[in-house]
């Protein structure tokens, strides 16, 4: 089981997105993602929020929300626990050139014409419209969702 975050930064309706077409073997291989990745030893979830922002971006986030906790079950790549994390602001310049993929602001009225996860629009839905932390667990079967269920 893996442990990782993933962090919508927000600017006039814009979402930071990766476009994950640079690295090998990728499972998000050309999919567009928030920014974020695994756990180091002894991190928290703001910890690692926190430096996974810095690494791929080079700004430091301001506002940093834990909006929730995201249950990946699939037959393909196992299980994994993201925690969901939004900012509505930073501190840096963005460095455009990250090693994980093309880094974009997207409208967030276009994200779902891109190719993202489909428990992606589940959970992005859930960041405009829900105060409360939830729990989003998603179930796939290779890309292809096959449940989900949501606790609030």
């Amino acid at each position: 089981m893996k442990n990782t975050t993933l962090c919508y930064i927000e600017k006039d309706g814009a979402y930071l997105m990766i476009h994950r077409v640079k690295k090998k073997n990728d499972e998000n291989h050309d999919k567009w993602l928030g920014v974020g990745g695994k756990f180091e030893a002894g991190e928290s979830p703001y910890e690692c929020a926190r430096r996974e922002i810095l690494e791929e971006t080079g700004v430091t986030a301001k506002n940093l929300k834990y909006r929730g906790i995201v249950t990946f079950v699939s037959n393909e790549y196992g299980t994994e626990y993201m925690h969901l994390f939004t900012a509505d602001g930073y501190e840096g310049e963005i460095n455009y050139n990250c090693d994980e993929g093309v880094l974009e602001w997207v409208k967030k009225e276009n994200i779902n014409e891109l190719p993202i996860w489909e428990g992606d629009k589940i959970f992005l839905e859930l960041l405009d419209t829900e105060e409360r932390f939830f729990s989003l667990k998603l179930c796939y079967d290779g890309e292809r969702l096959v449940g989900h269920t949501l606790e609030r």
